[in-house]
């Protein structure tokens, strides 16, 4: 007698299976799911990245400015330097030779004047002579005029031997120079960074300066020359705060500010970024020019702000579920009862979940750290959940891109 009432009742269960199936194939749910977050209080901190490298304030780049061998080395790398003290010496002696080779020439000059001065008091006597006799008719009027003109060009010789002379003097002086350029000293205090030259090698100074040496003022303080990129440089202002990491100490954040934006800009592949300064101060010596800098800068900070996720801002209801006669009516309740709201001086808009259904409410955000968005006004209240998405189970979320399989079914 059991077993007839087991299948009795396995049969009864099929068919109420089978027909709650139906039932569901038939109707199916007008209200899809949808994934949610909670609106929360926080701090916003918005923040501006970008790479740079760091140098010394003041980086002078020693050359020559005569060609010649390199005789000798006074400094190395890291080696401190004073203003004035040698670092290096060119070989001398050509130089030497054209100083002794000019003072021959100045005083070749020098005898010179004194030739044209002798020579000039010579012909005034005769002038004065021919003059006398010319008096006492003892002397024809041609050989006056002919001592008048020896007597002037004497003296035109004398200004001719003294521009000689100043010209030998200053051949003489061009060459003391030259042989004075041959030890090459350090413009200022610093610190040797870089050597670029050996002792024997020759350096040539035909167009520009060789370099021999570069020397950092003081690497105490520093600067981290910025490349921010040109969607992000209008954030920034001079005496914004602002840290970085390096490689040599991961982990570790080394606090700067802003001492300057320059306007010129720096085109690489057609992307255009501009040049934030940043100073540092490196008391403990443990930064080094040329490091690489993965700069951050604290733009704006909002203080326990209500914030809303930026998937939120970015949801777009389908427009099937939009337009469903469930969601129609629900939508008309929400703006019958929340009219005053639309006419805010909003920008944006989020769809709040309220009974299940999304309601549309207009907002005007605030800062942005790129993950969240602070919410301007009374619109939303801490602990609202904010549609970000639109779960589909036989398919990929439909959030913006479109209605689901099931969707497209039922409407």
């Amino acid at each position: 007698m059991r077993k007839p009432l087991y299948w009795i009742a396995a049969f009864a269960i099929l068919v109420v299976g089978a027909g709650y199936w139906t039932y569901r194939a038939r109707h199916p749910s007008l209200l899809p799911a949808y994934k949610t977050a909670a609106i929360e209080t926080r701090n916003i901190i918005v923040r501006v990245t970008a790479s740079g490298t760091l140098s010394a304030l003041v980086t002078v780049q020693v050359g020559t400015q005569v060609s010649g061998r390199v005789q000798k080395l006074f400094v190395d790398y890291n080696s401190p330097v004073k203003k004035g003290e040698p670092v290096a010496k060119i070989d001398p002696q050509l130089f030497e030779a054209q100083v002794r080779q000019s003072q021959a020439n100045y005083l070749s000059a020098k005898a010179g004047v004194s030739v044209a001065e002798a020579t000039a008091a010579n012909a005034d006597r005769q002038y004065v002579r021919a003059k006398a006799l010319h008096d006492e008719n003892l002397a024809s009027q041609a050989d006056l005029d002919t001592s008048e003109t020896g007597a002037s060009v004497a003296h035109a010789n004398i200004e001719a031997a003294k521009a000689a002379l100043a010209q030998a003097e200053a051949q003489l002086n061009q060459a003391q120079v030259n042989l004075s350029f041959t030890t090459i000293v350090s413009p200022i205090d610093g610190v040797v960074i870089s050597r670029s030259v050996d002792p024997g090698q020759t350096v040539a100074a035909s167009l520009s300066a060789p370099t021999l040496f570069t020397i950092a003022q003081d690497l105490t303080k520093m600067q981290v020359d910025t490349n921010v990129a040109e969607g992000d440089i209008g954030r920034l202002q001079v005496g914004m705060k602002a840290y970085f990491t390096v490689d040599s100490f991961p982990g570790e954040n080394f606090r700067g500010k802003i001492r300057q934006i320059r306007n010129a800009p720096t085109t690489v592949q057609n992307v255009v970024t501009y040049d934030a300064v940043i100073d540092v101060d490196n008391g403990d010596m443990r930064l080094r020019p040329g490091m690489t800098a993965n700069v951050t800068v604290i733009c704006d900070e909002r203080r326990h702000a209500l914030a809303v996720p930026n998937a939120a801002l970015r949801f777009r209801l389908p427009t099937a579920v939009a337009e469903s006669p469930s969601h129609e009516r629900r939508r008309r309740g929400t703006e019958a009862d929340g009219g005053a709201a639309v006419n805010a001086p909003v920008t944006k808009s989020v769809w709040v979940l309220r009974d299940g259904v999304p309601q549309m409410v207009l907002i005007h955000p605030g800062v942005s750290d790129g993950t969240v968005t602070e919410v301007m006004g009374d619109q939303l209240v801490e602990g609202d959940r904010v549609v970000i998405d639109m779960l589909d189970t036989e398919g990929p979320p439909a959030g913006a891109s479109g209605t689901s399989t099931s969707l497209r079914r039922l409407f």
